[in-house]
Protein backbone atom coordinates (compact mmCIF):
# COMPACT_ATOMS: atom_id res chain seq x y z
CA UNK A 1 0.00 0.00 0.00
CA UNK A 2 1.02 3.26 -0.61
CA UNK A 3 0.22 6.94 -1.16
CA UNK A 4 2.34 9.46 -3.54
CA UNK A 5 1.47 12.80 -2.97
CA UNK A 6 2.93 15.47 -5.15
CA UNK A 7 2.26 19.18 -6.73
CA UNK A 8 3.46 21.35 -3.61
CA UNK A 9 5.83 24.37 -4.58
CA UNK A 10 6.64 27.80 -4.32
CA UNK A 11 3.58 30.19 -5.27
CA UNK A 12 2.56 33.98 -3.88
CA UNK A 13 -0.30 35.09 -2.66
CA UNK A 14 -3.51 34.31 -4.68
CA UNK A 15 -2.00 31.84 -6.64
CA UNK A 16 -3.51 28.13 -6.90
CA UNK A 17 -2.20 24.72 -6.44
CA UNK A 18 -3.41 21.36 -7.31
CA UNK A 19 -2.32 18.37 -5.47
CA UNK A 20 -2.32 14.97 -6.60
CA UNK A 21 -2.46 11.83 -4.59
CA UNK A 22 -1.60 8.63 -6.15
CA UNK A 23 -2.93 5.25 -4.48
CA UNK A 24 -1.35 1.78 -5.03
CA UNK A 25 -1.84 -1.27 -3.91
CA UNK A 26 -5.86 -0.26 -2.64
CA UNK A 27 -8.84 1.16 -4.62
CA UNK A 28 -9.27 5.22 -3.69
CA UNK A 29 -12.70 4.94 -4.63
CA UNK A 30 -13.99 2.79 -1.22
CA UNK A 31 -11.78 4.18 1.02
CA UNK A 32 -12.36 7.87 3.10
CA UNK A 33 -9.91 9.72 1.26
CA UNK A 34 -8.41 12.73 3.18
CA UNK A 35 -6.41 15.58 2.81
CA UNK A 36 -4.33 17.10 5.71
CA UNK A 37 -2.05 19.49 6.77
CA UNK A 38 1.07 20.83 8.98
CA UNK A 39 2.60 23.75 9.61
CA UNK A 40 6.05 24.48 11.92
CA UNK A 41 5.00 24.03 15.80
CA UNK A 42 1.44 23.32 14.94
CA UNK A 43 -0.88 20.50 15.05
CA UNK A 44 -1.41 18.25 12.11
CA UNK A 45 -5.31 19.97 10.81
CA UNK A 46 -7.84 18.34 9.20
CA UNK A 47 -8.15 20.15 4.86
CA UNK A 48 -10.54 18.35 2.85
CA UNK A 49 -12.09 14.51 2.18
CA UNK A 50 -13.40 13.12 -0.34
CA UNK A 51 -16.09 9.96 1.45
CA UNK A 52 -16.05 6.50 -0.08
CA UNK A 53 -19.12 7.74 -1.67
CA UNK A 54 -17.78 10.50 -3.38
CA UNK A 55 -19.39 13.45 -1.05
CA UNK A 56 -16.75 15.75 0.25
CA UNK A 57 -16.18 17.21 3.98
CA UNK A 58 -14.42 20.29 3.93
CA UNK A 59 -12.39 21.63 7.58
CA UNK A 60 -11.64 25.09 8.50
CA UNK A 61 -9.08 26.31 6.86
CA UNK A 62 -10.23 25.92 3.01
CA UNK A 63 -13.43 28.62 3.11
CA UNK A 64 -14.70 27.66 -0.06
CA UNK A 65 -10.79 28.30 -1.63
CA UNK A 66 -10.37 24.67 -1.87
CA UNK A 67 -11.84 21.69 -3.92
CA UNK A 68 -11.24 17.94 -3.43
CA UNK A 69 -11.79 15.63 -6.24
CA UNK A 70 -11.03 11.46 -6.86
CA UNK A 71 -10.32 9.99 -10.39
CA UNK A 72 -11.23 6.65 -9.84
CA UNK A 73 -9.65 5.13 -13.39
CA UNK A 74 -6.25 6.83 -12.51
CA UNK A 75 -6.67 5.90 -8.48
CA UNK A 76 -5.68 9.35 -7.60
CA UNK A 77 -7.53 12.10 -5.26
CA UNK A 78 -6.84 15.88 -6.12
CA UNK A 79 -6.56 19.19 -3.79
CA UNK A 80 -7.30 22.30 -6.39
CA UNK A 81 -6.32 24.99 -4.06
CA UNK A 82 -6.83 28.82 -5.02
CA UNK A 83 -6.80 31.96 -3.54
CA UNK A 84 -3.81 30.37 -1.53
CA UNK A 85 -2.38 32.86 1.59
CA UNK A 86 0.88 32.39 3.46
CA UNK A 87 -1.39 30.68 6.40
CA UNK A 88 -1.76 27.95 3.72
CA UNK A 89 2.17 27.47 3.62
CA UNK A 90 2.57 23.08 5.35
CA UNK A 91 3.64 20.49 4.80
CA UNK A 92 0.19 18.81 2.81
CA UNK A 93 -0.35 15.02 3.57
CA UNK A 94 -2.70 12.72 1.79
CA UNK A 95 -4.61 9.72 3.85
CA UNK A 96 -6.57 7.10 3.71
CA UNK A 97 -9.01 5.47 5.89
CA UNK A 98 -10.63 1.96 5.52
CA UNK A 99 -14.18 0.83 6.94
CA UNK A 100 -17.85 2.13 6.57
CA UNK A 101 -17.19 5.48 9.51
CA UNK A 102 -15.53 8.55 8.45
CA UNK A 103 -13.91 10.66 10.58
CA UNK A 104 -11.50 13.89 10.40
CA UNK A 105 -9.40 13.04 13.37
CA UNK A 106 -5.91 11.99 11.43
CA UNK A 107 -5.21 9.37 14.42
CA UNK A 108 -8.09 7.16 12.35
CA UNK A 109 -6.42 6.80 9.04
CA UNK A 110 -4.90 3.96 7.97
CA UNK A 111 -2.74 5.01 5.33
CA UNK A 112 -0.06 8.03 4.37
CA UNK A 113 1.50 9.66 1.86
CA UNK A 114 5.18 11.11 2.73
CA UNK A 115 4.08 14.83 2.43
CA UNK A 116 4.56 17.01 0.10
CA UNK A 117 5.30 20.90 0.85
CA UNK A 118 3.11 24.22 -0.06
CA UNK A 119 5.21 27.57 0.81
CA UNK A 120 3.15 30.84 -0.58
CA UNK A 121 4.89 33.84 -0.58
CA UNK A 122 3.39 37.30 0.52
Amino acid sequence: VQLQASGGGLVQTGGSLRLSCAASGFTVSTHHMAWFRQSPGKEREFVAAIRSNGDPTYGAPPKGRFTISRDNVKNTIYLQMNSLTPEDTAVYYCAGLSGNYFYISSRRYNYWGQGTLVTVSS
